[in-house]
């Protein structure tokens, strides 16, 4: 369709592309904006302009009567009255309604068809169209006609500037979402990722209030049974190599829920890390990265416009975004059956966890609301030396209610279809940062194939006596004086410090939610001496 009305939004523009075909988008972004180029593979490079990463501290909820009461709030959940939402919403419209195109994508959010949700993005830039044509779930011709009003819509006027002086608002970017309303409205960024994690945060908020957990996380399935399994973890963990199996169909990368049929992926793409990607370390993303795909704010060899991978002179935050069918093993319908194993993945630079541990259901939601992993010395200005970082249920930025909620309906999922839950520590052995090693990947990749194959659940274990989960002690192609992390450091007072120096860390961290959880979560954490 090449013409359509939002009147229904407040849009008076009558030049409206819906739904427009990656390669008319092509043609639109290459003839709007100057600096869209197709790189040498024929994926898209588009350039979002100051802000190349999300803005998390300039998130706003609208505190609505209806929903005040569900919402965790806080410095992840920033609280903004209704009528400073209108005053923006407002403004967006404005700057919308001077453009003389405009563009609007219908697609849906969740592959299983009795709980998706029907979203809609208006934006002025092809390139965003494009973006949201990747990650969201793409209608049929016959879905889209029968699409009518969507329960979700993104208002993205991210080239025009939030009012500073209006109230609640700390810089000229305001991200604004309205449970109510089923709206997010977006001023002062053109990054696209603020989109694909608006419409993450509305499943985080409805998907549990009809008792489905909402998960931050990878997932694969079997390819001889429909049994799945899941891969939590923060950036650096890997997360994305590790779900990247041949021997195991793809369900998706990021953002899934856990209902009472299965698991399903959330979105309808990837939107993959492109810093220093090669064809050698990531073969099947840096493939997927073609004619229909976006690249963002990657530099271009401007001869042969060749992208560069390793520049990181836009930023380090370079991106890909393509549909989860250009995954060669990925399985589409994108749902699979009931995970039969949970895997928290850590990056532990302090050489204290071990490189695989059976949680109990309580320690399973002590470590899920913890979410640790841990930053190492040049990662980021001014760390030194291993510092830990903790995100509740591994997507704190995205979270609704209270990470105990999700804990809950993590266990309960647990409990009725017997998962077993692992925390599997990709990090340091002998020593941390700095005097240890890295745990091989070859070594992390086969306690992930002993996980999926059914031995590691029947291992040998011990009782960790600072952490209090069992250990395994035995896995088939993993020298068994690893698994110990102790048994690997030539000073032991030196690892017992550590090991009481991250217990405390996680002790402190805790806290901050200690009074949402059972005394028997509580329990689950480390002893600290």
């Amino acid at each position: 369709m090449t013409s359509f009305s939002l009147e229904q939004h407040g849009i008076t523009v009558k030049n409206v592309h819906r739904n427009l075909a990656p390669c008319r988008l092509y043609e639109e972004a290459i003839l709007n904006e100057p600096d869209t180029r197709i790189a040498d593979t024929g994926a898209l490079v588009a350039y979002s302009g100051a802000k190349t990463g999300r803005s998390p501290k300039d998130k706003r909820i609208v505190k609505n009567s209806q929903s005040e009461s569900d919402i965790w709030w806080g410095n992840v959940n920033v609280p903004l009255e209704p009528h400073i939402y209108e005053i923006n919403r407002e403004r967006a419209i404005d700057y919308l309604n001077t453009r003389d195109t405009l563009y609007c994508f219908d697609g849906f959010a969740g592959w299983d068809p009795a709980t998706q949700i029907k979203v809609r993005v208006i934006c002025s830039r092809p390139y965003h169209a494009l973006f949201m044509h990747t990650m969201l779930i793409r209608p049929t011709d016959a879905q889209l006609e029968k699409f009518g009003t969507p329960d979700f819509t993104i208002i993205n006027a991210g080239q025009f500037p939030a009012n500073r002086h209006t109230s609640g608002m700390t810089s000229k970017t305001s991200i604004d979402l309205n449970f109510e309303k089923g709206e997010l409205v977006i001023l002062g960024t053109e990054y696209a990722g603020e989109m694909k994690k608006g419409v993450f945060t509305v499943m985080n908020y409805l998907m549990p209030k009809r008792g489905i957990l909402s998960m931050h996380c990878s997932a694969t399935m079997d390819k001889n049974s429909d049994r799945s399994s899941v891969l939590f973890g923060l950036s650096g963990t890997g997360k994305t190599t590790l779900s990247a199996d041949p021997k195991r169909a793809l369900i998706g990368d990021d953002e899934h829920c856990w209902s009472d049929t299965g698991i399903f992926n959330i979105e309808g793409g990837c939107y993959a890390k492109a810093i220093d990607l090669t064809p050698e370390s990531e073969p099947d993303i840096f493939q997927a990265l073609r004619f229909g795909a976006v690249l963002e704010n990657v530099v271009l060899d401007e001869e042969n416009r060749k992208v560069q991978f390793h520049d990181k002179s836009i930023t380090e935050n370079t991106r890909g975004a393509y549909p989860i069918e250009f995954i060669r093993n990925a399985k589409i319908p994108c749902v699979a059956g009931h995970p039969s194993d949970i895997i928290f993945l850590t990056c532990d630079a302090f050489g204290v966890l071990p490189p695989v541990s059976k949680l109990s259901s309580a320690h399973a939601m002590y470590h899920f609301i913890s979410g640790y992993t841990a930053k190492v010395a040049g990662t980021e200005m001014g760390i030194t030396e291993p510092t830990a970082t903790f995100s509740p249920c591994f997507g704190g930025p995205f979270l609704v209610w209270h990470p105990a909620k999700y804990a809950e309906l993590l266990a309960e999922q647990m409990r009725k279809h017997a998962a077993n839950v692992w925390l599997v520590n990709t990090g340091w052995s002998g020593g941390g940062y700095g005097t240890g090693k890295r745990m091989k990947l070859s070594l992390t990749r086969q306690i992930i194939d002993s996980i999926h194959n059914g031995t590691l659940v029947k291992a040998a274990t011990q009782k960790d006596p600072v952490f209090g989960f069992d250990v395994v002690s035995e896995c088939a192609g993993v020298p068994s004086e690893v698994l110990i992390p102790k048994n690997t450091w030539g000073d032991k007072a030196a690892y017992d410090a550590a090991a009481n120096k991250l217990a405390t860390l996680f002790t402190n961290n805790f806290k901050t939610y200690q009074e949402g959880v059972s005394a028997e979560v509580r329990a689950a954490g480390p002893v600290v001496r």
